[in-house]
């Protein structure tokens, strides 16, 4: 069923070979030291000078196009009449990295066209490869962080004809990655395009592979990444994979290093990590991490012969490239146990599972196993995959299965082009079979017209225990291996497994420590701390601002039994959800955004733990300089449990000679961003202390309440799908000011004390509470 989903979709398009290698990413090469000076004054020649020592450029395009005339895409867009227009016929404008941007419309074949002439141009310049970002589309500086779904596609018919946005937002991306695809092959016809896309569609193998977006760099999201992979391939997609070491954020050296040691593995491979965090190349973080992303690069290059090959058979007859372990066996439950990322087991289905190794085996590497009745195809170690030559040396792993038997199969071609849909290609089934104590490997069967390399075949008979029994001969002829007795072939493997042993004692393992000497930056894979009671669940990381990263309500009885008649399944409602470095719930020392405190280190002072889960609290204090430090305690009361209390302060420890005792002027300023489920149906709602009601919307964009227009002690974040407010309260006295900051899926409910100097006796505080309600 899985098989003909895929048929009927469409197959993954063939990858060029060199596509399968390692890339290697960042956002943004900067120094002079990494690009050339001024930038890049000839990208031409920089591309020619990459080609060179082995390298592929892959080149990024957005489908924002700056809106300004002059600028020559700009102006043959609009001649052509491409742009996505508005309700009232003129072309949409929303702001993306050039500034404002119209953006084409992928849904009419003139405009596919004309991007696929500018692409077939674009390539010109030595482009190998192409790479489409932000083509939901994104839209900046919007609720939606799309266009409108008014706005209006002038579709093809067979497409669906004109439209509005909601019915063609899904497949943008799709029709933008086609429509790339289909520039490049015009560009040459001799070489198979590589485009990758972030958004898609069922169906968008067909154009480009996909990674998984931005991803941040923790434990967490190394094991989402797994599941992620596997489920783009169970959709149809299996040219997928993550941004290794993770795009947010620092990685440590031993994330870094086992997520390369997984992603080696993945169909995708590639390293990406945006701006303004560390280094994240394979030999940025020590010795010992550069050595594990050595062994894993040079593991996934000598399996290149069968990730090959798993990829044409996906493009031509639509199976899997990274497949499910339970599909190995999906009647076993113990291959389909969801456990948590702290309790997963070492689990292989039934049968034959033979471990093996390429003299690779290290602690902070995957251990490899291959199946009872296989045969995979293995090449040497190259630096990249240009290095290789059909005369190379090829390798069998041969594992066979309880009847003594095994089979595969090998893919081989030019690497490149469409010479492969005329014939020109080999594809060579090889068997193996016991009789007696001779195991024999040949050609059982082979298909293409392209002549086979004069080559030595190296047969290696997995034993188990990452033993081997080696054979050679040349590629074509039957090769015989003698099979030992029992009892040799049992010390065979102990004496293997002790090796293995040795080896695996003796690595020089990634060292647990939070970065590498010399690299400053944020560290993303500490544990936060967890702050639960019955009906709050919440996570702080206090070595950076002491910030709130997560905020969810559990819900009380009533409050389940309501969500089950609105038909909603999910057990708690997550308020505020954000990255480790950035947003959540912050506290500034100024009135200035992100003025001292919201990144400081911040000190446990106390922790309390009455009852398990129940009424904990905790107290936290950062230094902010100046001799002052903000205070903060997190807590729920014992007499209301349904409440989570905050109270922070900013007062003085020291404070300078000739200041009279009193600090630099400060403002304790309350900073939560606030996750919002339903943008468009969500508004904040008060009461002001001069009895006027409000009710302010996304629209509104950004305000401020001073005076008697501040919420008289209480304002509520109300969405309206669910029918919940997150009710903030506090104390009038010490509240001056209120703001509220709309931003792109979040609001900011913010509480700013007076602005003035503290000292030891007057510190400047505020206290507050949250508590979600229901209304009817």
């Amino acid at each position: 069923m899985l098989q003909q989903f895929i048929l009927s979709s469409g197959t993954v398009f063939m990858p060029p070979k060199w596509s399968l290698g390692y890339h290697q990413c960042r956002w943004s090469y900067r120094s002079d030291a990494r690009v050339l000076e001024e930038r890049f004054p000839n990208p031409k020649s920089l591309v020619e000078d990459l080609h060179l020592t082995g390298f592929k450029a892959i080149w990024m395009l957005d489908p924002g196009v700056k809106h300004e005339q002059g600028y020559f895409v700009y102006d043959s867009g609009t001649e052509r009449d491409v742009w996505i227009q508005t309700l009232d016929g003129k072309p949409f404008v929303g702001e993306v990295w050039p500034g404002p941007c119209v953006f084409p419309d992928f849904t009419q074949s003139n405009a596919r066209s004309w991007w696929a002439s500018l692409v077939k141009g674009f390539v010109s310049n030595g482009v190998d490869g192409i790479w489409n970002d932000m083509n939901e589309p994104a839209v900046f500086k919007v609720v939606t962080k799309t266009m409108p779904e008014s706005n209006v596609h002038r579709g093809d018919i067979e497409l669906g004809g004109c439209q509005n946005h909601s019915y063609y937002h899904n497949v943008y991306g799709m029709l933008m990655a086609r429509s790339t695809y289909e520039g490049m092959k015009s560009a040459d016809e001799n070489k198979r395009p590589f485009v990758l896309t972030r958004a898609g569609f069922i169906g968008s193998q067909r154009y480009a592979a996909t990674w998984t977006g931005d991803n941040l760099s923790t434990w967490e999201h190394l094991h989402m990444s797994i599941s992620m992979v596997l489920q783009l391939g169970l959709s149809g997609q299996p040219l997928a994979g993550p941004d290794i070491g993770g795009f947010a954020g620092n990685a440590t050296p031993k994330l870094f290093g086992r997520w390369m040691a997984l992603g080696a593995m993945f169909p995708f491979c590639r390293g990406h990590s945006e701006t303004d965090t560390i280094d994240h190349e394979p030999w940025s973080f020590g010795e010992e991490c550069e050595e594990v992303c050595r062994l894993a690069l040079k593991r996934r290059y000598r399996l290149l012969p069968h990730i090959y090959t798993l990829f044409y058979l996906a493009h031509t007859r639509g199976t899997l490239v990274a497949t499910p372990t339970f599909f190995a066996d999906p009647k076993d439950p113990s291959t389909m146990c969801d456990e948590g990322i702290d309790q997963l087991q070492h689990v292989l289905p039934k049968g034959i599972w033979l471990s093996f190794d390429f003299g690779d085996s290290h602690p902070d590497i995957p251990a490899l196993y291959l199946q009872g009745g296989s045969i995979i195809p293995v090449g040497p170690a190259i630096q990249h995959v240009g290095e290789a030559n059909p005369t190379d040396d090829l390798s069998l792993l041969v594992a066979l299965d309880e009847h003594g038997k095994a089979k595969g199969v090998l893919f081989e071609d030019d690497g490149d082009g469409y010479e492969f849909t005329r014939g020109g290609y080999l594809l060579t089934t090889y068997v193996a079979e016991r009789e007696s104590s001779v195991v024999t490997v040949k050609i059982a069967e082979t298909e293409g017209s392209l002549r086979r390399p004069k080559r030595r075949l190296h047969i290696q008979l997995l034993l188990g225990g990452c033993a081997k029994l080696d054979a050679w001969g040349v590629d074509g002829e039957i090769i015989q291996v003698k099979m030992p007795s029992e009892d040799e072939v049992s010390k065979l493997v102990s004496t293997s497994e002790k090796q293995y042993k040795i080896g695996m004692e003796t690595a020089r393992c990634i060292p647990d420590v939070e970065k590498v000497s010399g690299h400053t930056g944020i560290e993303l894979s500490r544990t936060p701390i967890e702050l639960k009671s019955s009906v709050w669940a919440l996570k702080v990381v206090p070595w950076i601002g002491g910030r709130i990263i997560s905020m969810e309500h559990l819900p009380s009885a009533l409050v389940d039994l309501l969500l089950i008649i609105l038909g909603d399944t999910v057990p708690g409602t997550q308020w505020l959800h954000s990255r480790v470095e950035v947003n959540g719930y912050e506290e500034f020392s100024g009135t200035e955004y992100r003025s001292a405190g919201w990144s400081e280190p911040y000190k446990v002072i106390e922790r309390n733990l009455e009852q398990a889960g129940e009424r904990e609290s905790l107290m936290l204090e950062g230094d902010i300089g100046g001799g002052l430090v903000i205070e903060r305690q997190i807590s729920f009361p014992e007499d209301y449990s349904n409440i989570f209390r905050i109270d922070s302060r900013i007062l003085a420890r020291t404070v300078g000679a000739g200041s009279g005792g009193f600090s630099r002027l400060v403002c304790l300023r309350v900073h939560p961003m606030f996750t919002l489920l339903h943008p468009t149906e969500s508004y904040v709602s008060f009461t002001s202390i001069d009895g006027s009601k409000h009710e302010v919307w996304p629209e509104s964009n950004e305000m401020f309440f001073e005076g008697d227009l501040r919420p008289n002690g209480e304002w509520m974040l109300f969405d309206k799908c669910t029918g919940l407010g997150l009710v903030n309260r506090f104390n009038v006295s010490e509240g001056h000011k209120c703001l509220v900051h709309w931003g792109t899926g979040t609001v900011n409910l913010e509480l700013w004390s007076e602005d003035r100097p503290v000292s030891k006796e007057s510190p400047l505080r505020i206290s507050h509470e949250y508590e979600v309600t229901s209304i009817a």
